[in-house]
């Protein structure tokens, strides 16, 4: 078994710096990961500091070796496959082949969807999380691809380079949130239906977004 950090970059941890002290921290003391929540809103009651999950583990993967890293998770409704699928490979280059990419529907619990028209519908959300995850491992391949959905399409498109290690080995993981935020229920039949593209991990929800203040502490 290994044993990763699930760590908020907002408040004290939106500052790089000290995520990238963490991350130091964290893998000189045996652990295996460090993930960020990827938000670009939260509620008025916490810490409105929110650090870009991308730019922020660009900056732990020059501070750290070994320990795997990545967004826990990314709403492949924002950003597009596009953008994601090129943000995903240069990370994966910078870190040496780390990179664990997790996708999920995102929430709209501060309004982090409604408030900038993306697509709120958690039924559509989730079609268009298995239509991006297809197009994600298809842009992954470095070829040429042509992609035709009811989301996203992508015609004669040249996706080099490639990840640095070879796509099947890429592992994907997905989150769902639980309708009540409770843990003893299944979680939302639309995150469940996304068995089809290939996922090999589950992140729940929800969790604390204030543990930063113990974690900045402890690691310097």
């Amino acid at each position: 078994m290994k044993h990763a950090l699930f760590l908020p970059p907002f408040g004290e941890l939106s500052d790089p710096t000290v995520l990238m002290q963490v991350a130091a921290a964290a893998e000189q003391n045996g652990w295996d990961g460090l993930f960020l929540w990827d938000h670009i809103l939260r509620p008025p009651s916490e810490p409105q500091q929110i650090a870009d999950v991308w730019i922020a583990l660009a900056a732990i993967a020059t501070t750290t070796r070994t320990m795997r890293i990545g967004p826990m998770v990314t709403p492949t409704i924002q950003p597009r496959p596009q953008k994601l699928a090129r943000e995903a490979v240069t990370l994966d280059w910078l870190s040496r082949g780390r990179l664990t990419s997790g996708l999920g529907l995102g929430v709209d619990a501060s309004g982090e969807l409604s408030k900038f028209n993306e697509l709120v519908d958690p039924i559509r959300r989730g079609d268009a999380l298995d239509e991006a995850a297809d197009l994600l491992v298809r842009l992954w391949t470095g070829e040429t691809v042509n992609f035709q959905g009811d989301y996203y399409q992508a015609i004669a498109c040249d996706s080099c380079p490639g990840p640095s290690r070879r796509p099947e080995y890429r592992s994907g993981w997905r989150h769902g949130a639980r309708p009540s935020g409770r843990f003893d229920e299944p979680p939302a039949m639309t995150a469940c239906s996304l068995s089809r593209s290939g996922s090999t991990g589950w992140s729940a929800g929800p969790l604390s977004s204030r543990p930063s203040a113990g974690i900045v502490k402890d690691s310097t």
